[in-house]
């Protein structure tokens, strides 16, 4: 989701403004709305980048994992001890007084010229964090920047039941285009899906993808493709492949729901949506329906 939801980010905020992400890999999952997980990220990234709209600057993103003992995160905090995801939004903007800071929270409170803001929009998700049993919370200092920091509790991952493993009755034969610029998730599903018995052409770079596809577009009979991708996201790859060849099925793979609707699925040639994180049953049964039958 913070992916997908930085992609938007991207697109609105002004040149001067460098973006950087840092996301731990093997993060347990949280117990949340991914649309007000999104809302979160949007909220706390448009409000940095109003911060530094005039002079730019540096707009970072992180997603750790951090254990918090029995004082927690101190008084007032309402966490108790455990692990928690933190994501962190830092800018290099003009900061918040400390005279002030202690009241960003409060509904209707806004720094923000007259029509810009209403002031609910950090009370808003405070109020979705503290729902979920986390926290929010920020430090600032004037002409430096300003750091928020959400603490979600986690699901420690339970052990898979066998009716989701990948076995006989969802394997099958044909030739897979897999397509995620994430290295270590193309190497893991190309392996899973040759166990199944399928041949699997696994790319990283959706520009090197299409270009494969363009020379021989006959020799696949399924492409799998993320949404969130650099330089040619999953839609626009989905679209110009089905351009190339209408008849060839098409998964997607994402994982915000409110990204994709039925009438764009259509529009961009997409068979089937598969939301993260990835059940592989599920999965692995749309793949073997698909290439036995098409769209």
């Amino acid at each position: 989701i913070l992916k997908e939801a930085l992609e938007f980010v991207r697109a609105s905020v002004t040149t001067g403004i460098e973006i950087r992400k840092s996301v731990r890999s093997g993060l347990n999952a949280v117990n949340a709305d991914p649309t007000q997980i999104h809302q979160i990220i949007m909220n706390l990234c448009t409000n940095a980048a109003h911060a530094m709209r005039t002079n730019g600057g540096t707009l970072t993103v992180g997603l750790d994992e951090v254990t918090l003992p029995k004082d927690g995160l101190g008084p007032g905090t309402g966490l108790t001890p455990g692990i928690y995801q933190r994501l962190t939004v830092s800018d290099t903007g003009h900061g918040i007084d400390e005279s002030i800071i202690g009241r960003v929270f409060d509904p209707y409170f806004t720094t923000k010229e007259h029509g810009e803001g209403t002031g609910l929009g950090l009370s808003v998700i405070d109020s979705i964090i503290r729902g979920y049993g986390g926290t929010i919370t920020v430090r600032s200092i004037v002409g430096k920047g300003t750091t928020f920091e959400v603490y979600l509790p986690v699901i420690m991952e339970p052990e898979a039941p066998a009716e989701e493993s990948w076995d006989a009755e969802v394997s099958g034969k044909g030739t897979i285009l897999f397509v995620d610029d994430e290295r270590m998730i193309t190497q893991s599903n190309k392996q899973l899906l040759e166990a199944l018995g399928y041949d699997v052409v696994a790319e990283n770079n959706p520009l090197r993808a299409l270009a494969i596809f363009e020379s021989s577009p006959q020799a696949f009979d399924l492409v799998i493709t993320d949404v969130s991708m650099p330089k040619m996201n999953g839609l626009e790859l989905a679209k110009t492949i089905s351009a190339i060849r209408k008849d060839v099925p098409i998964i997607l793979i994402t994982g915000y729901s409110d990204l994709v609707d039925d009438k764009k699925l259509d529009q961009y040639g997409v068979c089937d949506l598969v939301y993260k994180p990835v059940r592989s049953k599920i999965f692995s049964s749309t793949i073997a329906r698909r290439i036995k039958s098409g769209c």
